[in-house]
């Protein structure tokens, strides 16, 4: 088969999920943004009102917190998701009886519904039966005992445990694939150079998966501000929207106040500021790890 008939082949098996795709991502962003210009109720006549919707957004205070705890869960996913999960690759990318069974658990809440997740940890942080106030006092720390996801000053942070829970055993699979692709030779020639441990880590572990840290990066940032169902089942943005992230605030101003030209705008400023992230993520990261 020739190089040209080849490429044919490939354009022609990747357009039905290319369409499909575009379809359901790509028309839907253009649409809303389209509908951003716009004073609609999801019914009836639109009414054009330019950036009207944007100035809103920019004078409301909501919005600027809801950003700012969308970065705290940023930051938390990646320094917390991403390390955690690079160190227990490291530690079980090997394949025996035991290592599958612990990489096994660890995917388990991959597996579950984000809204069981959110309850599962309502339950753990229950202030009257709540295992975590139960463990605190059995360990006579009882003046710790917190209103867990009820304190304004502390439920952001308390979204953080079932976040990084929730997703480590993604990027734990990821990263056991890319120490997996590594040929057997570049470990054997940085035996030969007094390569070990650390020093191996460093020089030749983390430049060879380096891509694969930049790509889980990204997964990691598009996945943390578009965070909405964990956050909606265990505080639905509250208490006085300490919780509140972009798409919650999305949620709450299309569907409940039934402002869908405002809500677009909000999307849309979602899908900007993820770019504007990513940007810079990659701007960051460009450059490979110096041994």
């Amino acid at each position: 088969m020739n190089a040209a008939y080849i490429r044919k082949f490939v354009a022609l098996s990747l357009a039905p999920a290319l369409l499909i795709y575009a379809l359901f991502v790509f028309v839907p962003v253009i649409w809303s943004s389209y509908y951003s210009f716009f004073d609609w109720k999801g019914i009836g006549a639109s009414k054009f009102i330019g950036l009207k919707n944007y100035v809103e957004i920019i004078h409301d205070p909501v919005f600027w917190r809801a950003l700012k705890n969308n970065l705290i869960f940023v930051l938390v996913s990646v320094f917390g998701q991403l390390p955690l999960a690079l160190v227990l690759a490291i530690v079980l990318h090997k394949s025996n009886a035991l290592q599958r069974f612990i990489r096994s658990a660890v995917f388990v809440p991959m597996v579950l519904s984000s809204v069981v997740i959110g309850l599962i940890w309502q339950y753990i942080y229950h202030p009257q039966i709540g295992i975590l106030n139960f463990l605190l006092d059995s360990l006579g720390l009882s003046g710790w005992k917190l209103q867990w996801l009820s304190d304004a000053n502390i439920a952001i942070f308390a979204l953080a445990p079932p976040l990084v829970w929730s997703f480590v055993g993604l990027y734990l699979i990821i990263f056991i694939s890319a120490f997996q692709n590594i040929p057997g030779e570049i470990h054997d020639a940085a035996q030969i150079d007094g390569a070990e441990g650390a020093r191996k880590l460093v020089s030749v572990t983390l430049p060879m998966i380096w891509s694969t840290v930049q790509i889980a990066i990204i997964l990691c940032i598009s996945g943390s501000l578009k965070s909405f169902d964990l956050v909606y089942v265990m505080t639905k943005g509250g208490p006085a929207h300490a919780t509140e992230l972009l798409a919650t605030y999305m949620y709450n101003s299309t569907f409940s106040s039934y402002r869908y030209g405002f809500g677009s705008a909000i999307s849309t400023s979602i899908v900007l500021i993820s770019l504007v992230f990513i940007g810079i993520s990659q701007w960051l990261t460009s450059r490979k790890p110096k041994s």
